[in-house]
């Protein structure tokens, strides 16, 4: 469990990274660039939500996200 919760810290980790250095970006995109596997894009979006760190958007059928 530790391990797994571990993976998905570093995931949220890298997710915000990237927001910080590129700014807004759809999900598919942020999952395509950052290639992370399984459901470990979802898992760590959802932690920075919680954490209240993000903004999720829809625009059309796009799911854009940046950081507050």
């Amino acid at each position: 469990m530790q391990q797994l919760q571990e993976q998905i810290g570093q995931s949220a980790g890298q997710i915000y990274n990237y927001l910080s250095n590129n700014g807004e970006a759809s999900f598919s995109q942020l999952k395509k660039e950052l290639d992370l596997k399984g459901n470990f894009a979802d898992l760590g979006l959802g932690w920075l939500a919680r954490e209240d760190k993000v903004e999720i958007s829809k625009k059309g059928s796009s799911v854009n996200v940046r950081l507050k």
